[in-house]
């Protein structure tokens, strides 16, 4: 059986610190931490959880949920991330597409998609470069409707129990929630960050109560986080996937200047 051994949640984006230094140093370093716990965990995959921003899966075609299924990726580049491939893991996405059909859950599998930054700014603190395979898993909330948080939440439990069961003894993997906290994109309030909100799920993650995040409704994540808000549901099944683990928050930052809460929490896997 495999063995799920790290958990982190992290935000995927990095600003010019300009405007407000301090507080970009102490995210940089909050995420340079993260990515350096997981190498020490010796993962032989990672399975990213992330929102795609429209430059993969447009509005032509919505699948709720996504897999990455190819050897390599190339990165998009946005955010001036460098386009240097990457390993990805095949076998082990195929894998995890077959064992969540049986549970009664239908995972798009992608080809040829070029990662945009929700999985490959946090891969760039994973050093070095695309050492550890990478297989990425997208949640759409761009689609309306969106996947519930509870539907999220079974998805999670359902790839648990695939490492769980259907992986090879052995076989370490070290899972990632990318996105959020909480912010507004091109509608009313953009710009906005709440504090409050970003706090009551760092709260729940750090006491071991991430997948209480799916209680609450789509339209209650939307009106107290944001449409980029939604992508907490990220952070609740990399945390829902470790059942059991407290987390510690790594850092945590009201990042105004960059139109968004900013924060990072590891489970005690």
């Amino acid at each position: 059986m495999g063995k799920i051994v790290s958990s982190h949640s992290t935000s995927h984006i990095l600003f010019s610190p300009q405007a407000a230094p301090d507080q970009a140093e102490r995210i940089y370093q909050g995420m340079k931490e993260l990515g350096e716990l997981l190498v020490e965990k010796e993962p032989d995959v990672i399975l990213m959880i992330a929102s795609e921003h429209m430059f993969n899966i447009d509005l032509s075609i919505q699948p709720p949920f996504c897999i990455g299924v190819s050897d390599h990726y190339t990165p998009l580049g946005d955010l001036g991330i460098p386009q240097r491939e990457f390993r990805g893991y095949r076998e082990f996405a195929e894998s995890l597409v077959g064992y969540t059909a049986e549970a009664g859950f239908d995972l798009a599998m992608a080809e040829g998609i070029a990662p945009d930054h929700g999985i490959t700014l946090p891969l760039t603190f994973v050093k070095p470069w695309g050492k550890i395979p990478l297989v990425p898993l997208y949640v759409n909330i761009n689609m309306t409707p969106s996947p519930t948080p509870s539907r999220c939440l079974a998805l999670a439990n359902t790839l648990k129990r695939a490492i769980e069961e259907a992986r090879p003894e052995h076989e370490r993997v070290a899972v990632i929630g990318s996105g959020g906290l909480s912010h507004w994109l091109n509608i009313p309030g953009a710009g906005e960050v709440s504090e409050q909100f970003d706090q009551k799920i760092i709260d729940l993650m750090v006491s071991g109560n991430g997948h209480q995040i799916a209680e609450m409704s789509t339209e209650e994540i939307l009106e107290q986080g944001g449409n980029g808000g939604l992508e907490v549901m990220n952070w609740m099944m990399a945390a829902a996937m470790v059942p059991g683990t407290r987390g510690r928050k790594v850092f945590y930052e009201p990042m105004t200047a960059w139109l968004t809460g900013m924060g990072g929490v590891v489970m005690d896997v």
